[in-house]
């Protein structure tokens, strides 16, 4: 929903990953990455694709906030407010313009070409730059006691 703003389209793109997991599970390797980081990455590989295909259809309709998602239970709005504390202070741990790229390109779903173009980088350097502070965030984030999956 954060990447589309449309949420009949975030629900066609989750109806696309539901298909790409069923299909591609097989090649899902727990060496590389956890279950949630994978299906995490597959959505946001998607959402992105659409983006930028151009297969988006006009909002026909404003979103309505209550029904993009239900209130959290104090548990999960607890859990989300130790984690974003976390990541802000790991984050906060990073060279401020590395930090900057991660938010981009994770948040805001920049892509590596766009970040490389607007930085001045090479593809490659900014992938690079990514990789190492994804790393960091995770060992960060490990030593804070939070799962990195």
């Amino acid at each position: 929903m954060r990447m589309l703003r449309d949420r009949p389209e975030a629900e066609e793109v989750m109806q696309e990953v539901f298909v790409r997991v069923w299909t591609k599970a097989s090649r899902f390797d727990p060496a590389l990455a956890s279950e949630r980081t994978w299906l995490i990455a597959l959505t946001r590989n998607a959402a992105i694709d659409r983006l930028r295909s151009g297969k988006r259809r006009p909002m026909t309709e404003e979103i309505d906030p209550e029904t993009v998602s239900d209130a959290p239970t104090p548990e999960t709005a607890t859990l989300s407010a130790q984690i974003a504390s976390g990541l802000d202070h790991c984050l906060a741990q990073l060279d401020p313009s590395k930090a900057s790229y991660v938010r981009f390109a994770y948040l805001e779903g920049w892509s590596y070409e766009e970040l490389a173009r607007a930085s001045g980088t090479p593809i490659n350097t900014m992938k690079t730059w990514l990789r190492r502070s994804l790393l960091r965030l995770r060992d960060c984030m490990a030593g804070l006691g939070m799962r990195h999956d």
